[in-house]
């Protein structure tokens, strides 16, 4: 692990039954010429033999073994609350079929200083397959309306402007988090990366930065619109959930989202061999989306481990709509972050 002067990083690395994967990936994290001053491990009930592996080969990870399966959207919020609890600075988001190439954090870290003015909120990782093609699965969504100066801003740290990223490799400010609050638990899987990041970033700078690569070993090469089967539930009762909720999005922007969202679930219509499945997702994930809205993240959390540790007001964490994104801050300075935003103005914030 790495110590001295500098922001401190804690990685956290959420699994469920791919020990294998995981191993190769804890490898390749704790590798980096700069480590992680801390890793957490946060496995999701598997049932491969996972914990015994980690605590075999990486003694020094910190593991969580939840009792229950909480997806991505959990297993990354209870890491999160994990990390802000020891006083994290970074915190750097990594999936168990993840393998960071040698220099990846390093060229985080390094972007983030580059970067002029107050730091971003979010670097995100360029992701490779293992042929190393871009991974479609994976391309974080450029800043449709980023001005100029911000161009010019990311461009003097080497790196792009984004709107959102994937939990695949990013690091993020641990500040954001305890201001914006974790990532909502009951999105459970699909969206939830989108969801969080876009609500980080928020009226923050957000970049890519194509010298930090990640391979995704994923068992295909594609994007998540590939034939998803009942997965495709996920994918509309979370977007739905999320255009809800007027925290990630200004409204512009939902404007846009929504069109594009739609636009994509016609091509995953097109392409599937079998409609009927993504038919009857289609129509549960609308009334789920509409009639429902997500738990807070500590409520679905307390069904799955330990309480999750208080950082901040932990109780807002995942909140609901009309809490700015369940902030981790106290009520008056909710108005502020959204007179701020206002300030900032328009469909690209």
């Amino acid at each position: 692990m790495a110590g001295g002067d500098g922001p401190t990083v804690t990685a956290v690395v959420v699994t469920r039954n791919r020990r294998q994967l995981l191993l190769e990936a804890l490898a390749a994290v704790q590798a980096q010429s700069r480590a992680p001053d801390a890793v957490i491990v946060v496995d999701n009930a598997s049932a491969d033999g996972t914990a015994a592996a980690v605590r075999r080969h990486y003694p020094s990870v910190r593991l969580a073994e939840l009792t229950r399966n909480t997806g991505g959207a959990g297993g990354f919020a209870y890491g999160t609350a994990l990390a802000l609890a020891d006083d994290a600075d970074l915190i750097w988001f990594i999936d168990d079929d993840t393998v960071p190439k040698l220099g990846a954090l390093p060229a985080l870290l390094a972007a983030r200083e580059r970067y002029p003015g107050q730091p971003p909120a979010l670097v995100a990782s360029r992701v490779i397959w293992t042929d190393g093609r871009a991974h479609p699965m994976n391309t974080p969504r450029s800043k449709p309306f980023a001005s100029h100066a911000e161009r010019v801003a990311a461009a003097a740290a080497g790196c792009l402007p984004i709107r959102s990223a994937s939990f695949v490799s990013i690091l993020v400010d641990a500040g954001a988090c305890r201001r914006r609050g974790l990532p909502r638990a009951d999105y459970f899987l699909w969206n939830d990366d989108f969801e969080f990041t876009t609500r980080l970033l928020r009226g923050q700078a957000g970049l890519l930065c194509p010298a930090s690569i990640v391979v995704h070993k994923t068992a295909t090469f594609g994007s998540t619109d590939t034939d998803p089967g009942e997965r495709f539930f996920y994918e509309v009762r979370n977007k739905i959930w999320m255009f809800r909720d007027p925290s990630p999005l200004a409204p512009v922007e939902r404007a846009v989202y929504t069109g594009s969202t739609l636009r994509r679930w016609a091509r995953t219509f097109a392409r599937s061999r079998d409609r009927r499945t993504l038919g009857s997702s289609l129509v549960r994930g609308i009334a789920a989306g509409v009639r429902t809205r997500p738990r807070p993240t500590e409520e679905v959390l307390a069904e799955a481990g330990p309480p999750v540790p208080e950082c901040g007001d932990a109780r807002r964490a995942g909140g609901h709509e009309g809490d700015h994104g369940g902030e981790l801050v106290p009520p008056g300075e909710l108005v502020d972050v959204r007179r701020e935003q206002d300030h900032r103005g328009g469909g690209g914030q």
